[in-house]
């Protein structure tokens, strides 16, 4: 996939004085006060990609920034945005400074968070992949409990979408032939990975071992 063109900016972690210097800043937006200008866009493009029950409790979540640095944080800006989506029709919400897009599948929301700067149609085809993704891996499936019997791809199918905040696919079909190409790299077929449970999968590696 051709990634967008974007205003450089250093990795995080790298100092300022990293930045690229003289080039032209990004125009102003119509109407912004004297002084405020908009922050340079940048190919870090996703703050959070994260999954709930129909109840707001985390089943799957995923951070790349330190804008919510703690556990706690993370959980209690995962609830809000929860009861402020929850009972609505709309896919983008806007809360906290940051875009956010959602989609409900059955007992599940799926959340993929932006900065408010951020292109929401870019933000809509990282979430369509995830679902559809998902919906793949999962057998059509894409409800809770069969999002917990196959949490290992689940989380393959994040990593390949998304990387450090990086989106590095939004074809679901490159996705999923990547994730089958993990899960074969590491000993599982593709048939495991849907079908498979972290618990089954404990058990069947115990029973391997020596001492058993």
């Amino acid at each position: 996939m051709q990634r967008p063109e974007a205003w450089p900016r250093p990795h995080p972690g790298e100092g300022a004085a990293a930045a690229p210097t003289g080039g032209p800043a990004p125009p102003a937006r119509a109407g912004e006060p004297a002084g405020l200008r908009l922050q340079e866009p940048s190919l870090y493009t996703i703050k959070a990609v994260f999954i709930l029950d129909n109840d707001g409790h985390r089943l799957l979540a995923k951070y790349y920034d330190d804008t919510f640095p703690s556990m706690k944080e993370q959980m209690a800006f995962e609830k809000n945005v929860f009861n402020k989506t929850s009972r609505t029709d709309s896919e983008i919400a806007f809360f906290g400074g940051m875009t956010i897009v959602y989609k409900s599948s059955i007992d599940l929301f799926l959340y993929v968070v932006g900065s408010s700067y951020e292109n929401e149609l870019m933000l809509m085809s990282v979430l369509t992949c995830l679902f559809e993704s998902l919906n793949h891996v999962l057998r059509k499936n894409v409800e809770k409990r069969w999002l917990l019997e196959n949490m290992d791809g689940a989380f393959l199918v994040v990593d390949e979408i998304v990387d450090g905040g990086v989106i590095l696919e939004s074809d679901p079909q490159q996705v999923i032939q990547k994730v089958n190409f993990r899960a074969d790299d590491s000993g599982l077929t593709e048939h495991s990975v849907a079908q498979v449970s972290l618990p089954r999968l404990i058990l069947l590696l115990w029973s391997f071992l020596p001492w058993h």
